[in-house]
């Protein structure tokens, strides 16, 4: 019979995040990870390999955390552009309340990791991917109810939104300021078309 784990894995994974996201990858030891997870170097290994292979593990842990359950709510439960306006808020509320400007790890992985990595790359290419079918679903959804226009290309508005996305998780860091964030997503909203009885 296998062993149970002397530690929460989930708990160590949050660790890790945090400790990537203040040193980046290549400043990050596997002395740090094993201190911020408050686990010995040995059941590190044990439990999740090397410190890529952690790093993989860390990525896909923040990924379920924050988008997939972000999205989730937000399909559950409010109509079509309201998930996306939504989705913006609450990206803007975690922006501005990030005190040490850490940004999304999601980018600075693209930024750091993803360029001299071809499985990263794949990888991160996935979640964009996932972000992308995010915004078109609701998109697509939008236009068929009439709160969004269906004039419009529902690919174009997607990417479009996935781009502000980017931009406004990179313009973050450097200037977390609340009418500038939306000021950057309140023209993209509206390219959307003017809003229904249903937003």
């Amino acid at each position: 019979m296998a062993r149970p784990k002397a530690f929460d894995e989930a708990a160590a994974l949050d660790a890790a995040i945090q400790c990537f996201w203040s040193r980046g990858y290549e400043a990050t030891s596997v002395r740090d990870l094993a201190d911020a997870m408050a686990i010995s170097g040995p059941s590190l290994y044990n439990a999740f390999g090397d410190k890529r292979l952690l790093y993989k593990k860390a990525l896909e842990h923040y990924v379920q955390r924050g988008f997939c359950d972000r999205v989730r709510r937000f399909e559950a439960t409010l109509a079509p552009r309201a998930a996306i306006a939504a989705f913006f808020d609450e990206i803007i509320e975690l922006s501005l309340a990030d005190e040490q400007r850490k940004g999304c790890f999601v980018v600075n992985a693209a930024l750091e990791v993803a360029p001299h990595d071809p499985e990263f790359q794949a990888a991160l290419r996935s979640v964009l991917c996932d972000m992308e079918a995010f915004f078109l679903r609701c998109i697509r959804a939008g236009q068929r109810d009439g709160t969004i226009d269906p004039a419009a290309p529902a690919e174009d508005l997607a990417r479009m939104l996935l781009g502000v996305l980017m931009g406004l998780r990179v313009l973050a860091r450097s200037r977390p300021e609340p009418e500038l964030l939306r000021g950057l997503v309140r023209p993209a909203l509206a390219m959307l078309g003017p809003a229904g009885p249903n937003r």
